[in-house]
């Protein structure tokens, strides 16, 4: 998973722009005399959603750009004078290149900003060669229709931040060029409440001498383990990525809730794991760094771990076999970038997780 931030926050406009669609207005002030127009329209549309320097380019270009005469603009040749007003026309937004697609959604709050989902397993949120069709966009783009105001000049949805495709669990998208940016800064200050629900093997226990000697793990203030260590991509594999000095900074913090098997040696547990950080894959390599990676985790798994032979095979059998990595992002709180109001949803593990928590709770001596 990783946090996307695109523009500022479109709270901080310049009062010096007057947006009335589909065109926005700007005057030219005196520190700006005889810049060329293209760079100090840039420079008047800083933090305006959707006005970057290419696209101010490319209105120029289209004779989009008028003067207080109402003429177009060249796109080359002209400087900006003091005082003078300038109009960019704004085109309505190009359809989506994704094609809609009527996939049903799980959708547990929508508003004309913005859209929060419970993203299945299995699902991709965005098209990537080999996964151009079925993703959460696609669907996406299907259930809200006309209510996409446009982002980047393109009606689609918002996408500030993803979950793996295997994992399942809550997303936030933007519908608006504004909840864009202003979900996108929350992102980028980590300013966004997320818990998951995580199946590991063994538990993450602070009491583990072993755990509390890595370099990377410390004790959080609520007996959670944190595990801070940097993530950058797997020097042998580009697919994977793995703890490496230098990487990008990463913060997890882990806490067991239920331990599975017998009391000295569990075989695993239900944890909670919340973040500080978004990076690729960011619990599932922390997770596995310590040495209690994901329940049917492909790629971290350690080799697909296997119960003891004391294990009941039933349960031996199903936890081998599981065929995702148990992760289920449970919980996203956050402040609504335009209306202010604080947000705050949960979902339940899927059916699949439920079935997996069921068995190893029928096998298992809990609460000892």
């Amino acid at each position: 998973m990783e946090d996307l931030a695109e523009d500022d926050d479109p709270d901080t406009a310049p009062s010096g722009a007057v947006s009335a669609a589909p065109y926005v207005e700007f005057t030219a002030t005196e520190a700006l005399a005889g810049e060329r127009l293209d760079k100090a329209l840039a420079v008047l549309a800083n933090g305006q959603p959707g006005l970057s320097r290419s696209r101010i380019a490319e209105a120029l270009a289209a004779g989009r750009v008028t003067g207080a005469d109402g003429a177009a603009l060249p796109a080359r040749g002209i400087r900006a004078a003091p005082g003078e007003t300038y109009r960019i026309a704004l085109p309505p937004p190009a359809p989506a290149r994704p094609e809609p697609e009527a996939i049903p959604l799980s959708v547990l709050h929508e508003d004309a900003h913005l859209v929060v989902v419970d993203k299945p397993a299995g699902m991709v949120v965005h098209p990537a060669p080999g996964a151009e069709r079925g993703t959460l966009v696609n669907a996406l783009l299907h259930h809200c229709g006309e209510s996409l105001a446009g982002i980047g000049g393109e009606r689609r949805p918002g996408i500030v931040h993803r979950i793996d495709k295997d994992t399942s669990g809550l997303l936030v998208v933007a519908k608006t060029e504004a909840a864009h940016a202003g979900l996108s800064a929350l992102f980028a200050a980590h300013d966004i409440e997320r818990a998951y629900t995580a199946i590991l093997w063994g538990v993450p226990d602070p009491g583990d001498a072993r755990l509390m000697g890595l370099p990377a793990v410390s004790r959080h203030a609520d007996g959670a383990l944190t595990i801070d260590a940097p993530i950058a991509r797997h020097p042998a594999d580009r697919k994977r990525m793995a703890v490496r000095a230098g990487g990008r900074h990463a913060i997890t913090h882990l806490a067991a809730e239920e331990r599975f098997g017998p009391a000295a040696s569990p075989w695993a547990s239900r944890a909670t794991a919340w973040l500080e950080t978004g990076r690729t894959h960011q619990i599932r390599v922390h997770a596995a760094h310590i040495g209690h990676p994901l329940l049917g985790d492909p790629v971290y798994g350690q080799g697909r771990r296997r119960l003891p032979n004391a294990a009941p095979a039933a349960l031996a059998g199903a936890a081998q076999s599981f065929p995702r990595q148990a992760l289920h992002a449970a919980r996203l709180g956050f402040r609504h970038p335009i209306t202010g109001v604080m947000l705050d949803f949960a979902t339940p593990p899927p059916a699949d997780l439920n079935e997996m928590l069921k068995l190893l709770r029928r096998n298992t001596d809990i609460g000892r």
